[in-house]
């Protein structure tokens, strides 16, 4: 789905937290519980609140609201952003989000705007657009923002590609949903991969330093980027088909293997209807995806690309929420009563899924590459750095 949230939602579900079981042979230790922030009465284990803390947390598609009128209000009205919101990311514990430009139709204006919005709010934001800039965040306890779009149909030419790079686009989603210039997206009815053009565009953005995304991508059309792509490839937001092979916005297990073969990473979404395609889905289900990616490919390979902003969709008025699935090609993505998680539907899931897979036995090391470290190498290596 694309970006949609009502302005200034306040109150936090109420869900509980998951308490951590196991050991570990890392420093941090699990014992205690604290709040990890200021503004609710959530409790979570010390060790969780600790790894969220000391690890470079990432989130690989996180709008700065799901409403595209709450967003247009940001960019155009700044100061509509206010501590109070601010607050709420700063909590979230994550340093670096995945933004995609596409709320405003003419989309070089789309672009200016966000430029002006993050110019104006440098006190909060650091618009990320190169390797040197991660340490910025770090060293100013500010998030990055890195600028990507999830389609690449402003792409009409291959100097748009060097154009809209100079406006600070890092990442660009081949396809969305349907077909385009370059190639098919997953819902489209049938799917030839990569068109003569779309061979042309992967060159050009292994050639500049924009990361290539097939999330939405179709199956032959994600095929022919892994195998063709010299640079790493990264599928910010999508789950696992072994796992809910009826939903056409899975990834197979072959288009896994070759995304770890090009060093990528693989962002797991948290839309209900991505994770499973029955009741109940919950949280464990979420975390079923990443085993699966870490069990086929490996640990470093797996990321977090939770495909909403601070609240999901289920905080949106409902009629929003319909008017917005009316766009989608009947019967793909089959929604349910629900589209959210619960768990991973607040500003601080990080912290439940963290919770979730210190419960599952993982290590610190390598909760902290599922967090943001195999985000930060993937994206890293694919800007040619």
């Amino acid at each position: 789905m694309s970006n949609c949230q009502p302005m200034k939602r306040r109150t936090l579900l109420k869900h509980g937290a998951a308490i951590a079981v196991g050991t570990t042979g890392f420093p941090m230790i699990n014992t205690g519980f604290a709040r990890a922030g200021s503004a609710d009465n959530i409790k979570y284990s010390t060790r969780a609140i600790d790894l969220v803390k000391q690890s470079f947390t990432v989130d690989l598609k996180h709008a700065l609201s799901l409403y595209p009128k709450t967003v247009e209000t940001y960019l155009t009205d700044p100061d509509s952003f206010d501590e109070e919101i601010w607050q709420e990311f700063r909590d979230s514990g994550l340093k670096v989000i995945q933004t995609t430009v596409e709320t405003i139709k003419d989309t070089l204006l789309d672009y200016a705007l966000h430029n002006s919005f993050l110019a104006s709010k440098q006190d909060y934001f650091v618009r990320i657009d190169s390797v040197d800039d991660f340490g910025k965040v770090v060293a100013g306890g500010k998030i990055g923002m890195i600028l990507g779009s999830e389609n690449s149909a402003h792409f009409q030419t291959l100097d748009d590609i060097d154009r809209y790079y100079h406006l600070g686009q890092r990442l660009s989603q081949l396809t969305y949903n349907s077909r385009n210039l370059i190639g098919s997206g997953a819902t489209e009815r049938s799917d030839g991969g990569l068109s003569d053009y779309g061979v042309s565009v992967v060159e050009k953005m292994n050639r500049i330093g924009m990361a290539i995304d097939l999330s939405h991508c179709g199956d032959r059309t994600t095929l022919d980027a892994l195998s063709l792509s010299k640079r790493p490839v990264l599928i910010t937001h999508s789950v696992a088909r072994k796992l809910n092979p009826s939903h056409p916005r899975t990834k197979s297990d072959e288009a896994i293997r070759k995304m770890a073969r090009t060093d990528g990473v693989m962002g797991i979404g948290f839309l209900r209807v991505f994770v499973r395609d029955r009741e109940p889905t919950t949280l464990e289900h979420a975390l079923d995806h990443f085993e699966h990616v870490i069990r086929l490919v490996g640990i470093d390979y797996v990321a977090i690309g939770s495909d909403i902003a601070l609240y999901g969709y289920d905080s949106l008025p409902r009629e929003y929420v319909e008017a917005t699935k009316s766009n989608l090609k009947p019967g793909t993505y089959k929604f349910r009563e629900k589209d959210d998680i619960e768990g991973l539907n607040h500003p601080k899931r990080i912290y439940d899924l963290t919770e979730g897979l210190i419960r599952r036995g993982y290590n610190d090391s390598d909760i902290s590459l599922i967090l943001g470290g195999n985000a930060k190498r993937a994206i890293s290596a694919a800007w040619n750095s």
